[in-house]
């Protein structure tokens, strides 16, 4: 419909509409206490960096925590934790994979022969994808599923948030001019999709000096505590942009990171788990 909201209970075409979508459920052989998606409004913000050193920082506290890299056209979080091994199953069930200290990882990488390999489909098939990683793997014990969606507020979005039961959404972001219109479209996209805001990050917020340890903010001042009074959003954390952490991704290393900045962004998730 023309003019659907995407807020199918209630709606009189419920049942009968082309947009309505099945619920996805875990298999009977997954647990997973609470599923939080990490958006961005646009790409190259460092959503799938926030994505993994999240998991990364909750596992370092106890907690089990898997990642579903519904980023799918791509897909960046094998590389992040050097995760090279091919995916398998069996009677039906997808076994994710394991990172080096435990973290259950499954992504289309996973599934490609050659990692190069550009994934060409249209949007029902991703969405389909995404689906089968939440049905079909084995999602043992879980106390964080972690979904990395892909950038801005299209199609695969669209069917993720209306397939996967998602507890709490963080978005992040960066302390650039476009900020306020790609935060706003985000955040009334889960809004209409009524989808839980747990708050915003703002990623390369500053560069520390390394001489003074001044805060440098290299794309201006931010405006992100003004603008989440305006519309009423919790700002989780203002991460600066540390090059090191760069490099230990790309040679796969996130697991052996120390951000301490990060702290206040994973205290904010467990807090909201309670």
């Amino acid at each position: 419909m023309a003019d659907c909201n995407h807020q199918c209970e209630g709606c009189p075409s419920s049942g009968n509409c082309e947009s309505e979508i099945k619920k996805a459920k875990l298999n009977d052989r997954s647990s997973v206490k609470k599923v939080i998606a990490v958006l961005s409004g646009k790409g190259g913000v460092g959503k799938s960096f926030i994505t993994s050193y999240l998991a990364v920082s909750l596992h370092k506290k106890g907690y089990k925590v898997g990642i579903l890299d519904a980023d799918v056209t791509g897909p960046s979080i094998p590389k992040a934790f050097g995760i090279k091994e091919k995916a398998v199953g069996e009677d039906g069930i997808i076994y994710p994979l394991d990172s080096k200290t435990g973290i259950q990882v499954i992504s289309a990488n996973c599934l490609l022969e050659d990692d190069s390999e550009p994934i060409i489909w249209r949007g029902v098939l991703l969405g389909n994808l995404v689906k089968q990683f939440y049905e079909d793997v084995l999602w043992e014990d879980l106390d964080y599923l972690l979904i990395d969606m892909p950038p801005g507020t299209g199609d695969i979005a669209l069917t993720t948030f209306q397939m996967i039961p998602i507890d709490d959404l963080i978005i992040v972001t960066s302390p650039q001019d476009l900020v306020s219109l790609v935060v706003t479209k985000a955040i009334k996209m889960a809004r209409m999709m009524n989808i839980k805001v747990l708050g915003v990050v703002e990623n390369m917020s500053y560069l520390k000096c390394p001489k003074c340890e001044e805060k440098i903010p290299l794309f201006g001042e931010s405006h992100l505590d003004e603008f989440a009074k305006k519309l009423d959003f919790k700002v989780l954390g203002k991460l600066p942009l540390v090059s090191e952490n760069a490099t230990k991704v790309d040679k796969g290393e996130v697991e052996f990171i120390e951000f301490p900045e990060f702290e206040c962004i994973t205290e904010a998730v467990i807090k909201e788990g309670k």
